[in-house]
């Protein structure tokens, strides 16, 4: 469960049917791999019940302790890692030592608050007509350049990654000259376990690969958070990074976690997901042709391809005290991993979970966590994937595949590298 590699070929959804029906609770090695050190293991939890019980229960389960990525981050990173608001807990974090509350922890609500004043549903649905657009446009430049070329495109490179990184940078409101380094940086911190999309790894004093969310690998990110923020309190606008700018209540460490958290998992999210869908889709021309017809409601059917596609594959938390869950003891301090494909695949919660039905309600997935964590960029992660989703069907007739798939190597992100597909004549 634990090898990157293992998710380059496909979901291993046999393994998790074993596990969820013998071990939904298990031990896993975590082996030296890729190289990076070897780790002292985790719990994989794989039952849909317990990963939401998992999620939910941040004062037994916490993010605040060991962050969410299953490897350690070395120790002299952890206190910088702790002030990421995806990192800290509402109880855990409150309770820390006053030396980590004083370095962010425990302003879990405070944040949550502040950046969901800027995150609204009305200032999202503006962008609506702006993300329509976008996906018109790149949709019809893929396919003159198929219909030039071997009649065939391939819907990462050509499509998801463009219509991803430029809706993020508008909402955010990065200037269209800088908009490239967005997608540098989430390469850099999302696909550093894949040797296609990572940098050449920067070893450490100790030899060993520096961890890509540490303070010395963000700083550039860093720098230029706080170059924008500048900017945009002299010259604010109609966007996000404005609203978090001039807001009195947020410091300027808090800006610069907000803009990673925003960059990385705000582009990561849509970039996945949108053609992990469509390669749905693609495997079921029945429901394709459901979509098309308009037989379903876009917005239940963007539920559907996130539960059989989440665009995250596992988040990690650690007991906070000694537990019991599903029957398994859990240890204080160990590492608890939560394994969202397979939770959607769950039979106890899904009729039928290999079947993707369009129409699938009610869809309880977790494609979007739960609990305190749960995403603030979900509104518009929806209303994105639902455009791209009518604006595909509008396009394209049919939806054929020109060659398999290429996945991330990744036990954390749930990517493609590469959807080719076919233009109808």
């Amino acid at each position: 469960m634990f090898d990157p590699r293992l998710y380059a070929s496909g979901i291993p959804h046999a393994r998790y049917r074993i596990l969820r029906d013998h071990h939904p609770v298990a031990w896993q090695d975590e082996s030296a791999v890729l190289g990076w050190p070897a780790g002292p293991g985790f719990w994989a939890v794989t039952r849909h019940a317990d990963v939401v019980r998992v999620l939910k229960d941040a004062a037994t389960y916490s993010s605040y302790l060991g962050a969410t990525q299953i490897r350690d981050p070395a120790p002299d990173d952890l206190p910088f890692i702790r002030r990421m608001m995806l990192n800290q807990d509402p109880a855990t974090a409150a309770a820390a030592t006053t030396a980590a509350s004083t370095a962010g922890g425990g302003d879990h609500g405070r944040l949550r608050r502040l950046v969901s004043r800027a995150f609204t549903p009305r200032l999202v649905e503006r962008f609506e007509a702006r993300v329509r657009d976008r996906a018109r446009t790149l949709l019809a430049s893929a396919l003159e350049q198929a219909r030039t070329g071997d009649g065939t495109f391939d819907v990462v490179t050509a499509v998801t990654d463009d219509y991803a990184l430029l809706n993020l940078a508008d909402l955010l409101g990065v200037p269209p000259a800088d908009r490239g380094l967005l997608l540098h940086w989430t390469q850099r911190v999302i696909g550093y376990q894949d040797p296609d999309e990572a940098p050449p790894p920067v070893l450490g004093p100790d030899g060993e690969p520096v961890n890509p969310r540490s303070p010395a690998m963000l700083a550039d990110m860093f720098a230029y958070a706080r170059t924008l923020a500048a900017h945009k309190r002299d010259h604010p606008g109609d966007d996000i990074l404005t609203i978090l700018a001039r807001d009195p209540e947020l410091t300027a460490p808090e800006m610069e976690m907000f803009f990673f958290l925003l960059t990385v998992a705000g582009n990561d999210t849509v970039r996945s997901a949108a053609p992990g869908g469509l390669l749905a889709l693609a495997e079921n021309p029945g429901e394709y042709e459901r979509l098309r017809a308009g037989r379903v409601d876009a917005g239940t059917a963007v539920d559907e391809l996130l539960r059989r596609h989440p665009p995250v594959l596992s988040f990690r938390r650690t007991a906070v005290r000694d537990t019991v869950l599903a029957g398994t003891r859990v240890a204080a301090g160990d590492k608890v991993v939560v394994f969202h494909a397979s939770a959607h695949h769950d039979e106890r919660v899904f009729t039928d979970p290999h079947r993707l039905d369009l129409s699938r309600s009610p869809n309880p997935h977790v494609a979007f966590g739960e609990g305190p964590h749960v995403c603030l960029g979900a509104h518009f992660a929806r209303l994105q994937l639902r455009v791209f989703h009518e604006e595909v069907a509008r396009a394209l007739p049919a939806l054929r595949l020109a060659a398999p798939p290429r996945r991330l190597v990744s036990h954390f992100i749930n990517g493609l590298k590469s959807v080719r597909v076919e233009v109808p004549a």
